[in-house]
């Protein structure tokens, strides 16, 4: 079942897997550090929501910030980091293919609270950020190669073919990262026979 606050959040995980709800979600493996980075949150006065399964922090409509579990760390994610200052040096790309968004991600051993001010900093600068009207120039962005296995399926399937370039760009683009990021043309292929159905259905990666 999938969280309809960040108290279900926090109670049972996103939903998404199988470890859900059970002792061995990784939301309960970083639980202090969750409501820690929550709290920074919400002193800050953004809204606190759920988006995509997962704690996003809003202001005015617009998502700025949100928090993650993973196994081995837990993240907070702004995700228009790109046009942050940084001065602390915490910030880093979620993945070698992103461009916008930053995140700060704790791991074990980390000392959440003594990042508290840190994180606090830096969440007052993607409010400033925003408050600016700073935006990320995506205009020249080339949309990434699609991958050989999903080139393939759209000659096996035309109504794929159709359905995938009728979604928004940004939802193209989260089923090739995902599809790409296998590093084996196996799991390749059977990400994208799981992504077949939710494309059809106007869906992107992480939508449901």
């Amino acid at each position: 079942m999938y969280p309809t606050n960040v108290d279900s959040y926090l109670a049972s995980g996103c939903g998404r897997c199988p470890r859900g709800g059970t002792p061995d979600c990784s939301v309960h493996r970083w639980t202090h550090e969750l409501l820690v980075m929550r709290q920074v949150l919400l002193d800050s006065g953004l809204k606190e929501e759920i988006k995509w399964q997962n704690p996003c922090y809003t202001r005015n409509g617009k998502n700025l910030v949100m928090i993650g579990a993973f196994r081995d760390n837990c993240v907070m994610s702004f995700l228009n980091g790109v046009l942050m200052t940084d001065p602390h040096g915490l910030l880093v790309k979620p993945g070698e293919n992103s461009k916008v968004a930053r995140v700060v991600r704790i791991r074990e051993g980390s000392d959440i609270d003594a990042l508290v001010p840190k994180l606090a900093d830096l969440v007052r600068e993607a409010i400033r950020v925003d408050e600016a009207g700073l935006v990320v120039d995506r205009s020249q962005d080339a949309e990434p190669e699609i991958p050989e296995e999903l080139a393939d399926k759209f000659v096996d399937d035309p109504e794929l073919e159709t359905a995938f370039f009728a979604l928004t760009p940004g939802r193209r683009r989260s089923w090739i990262m995902h599809i790409s990021s296998a590093k084996q043309s196996a799991t390749r292929v059977s990400r994208v026979e799981a992504a077949a159905p939710n494309i059809r259905r106007g869906k992107g990666h992480m939508e449901r």
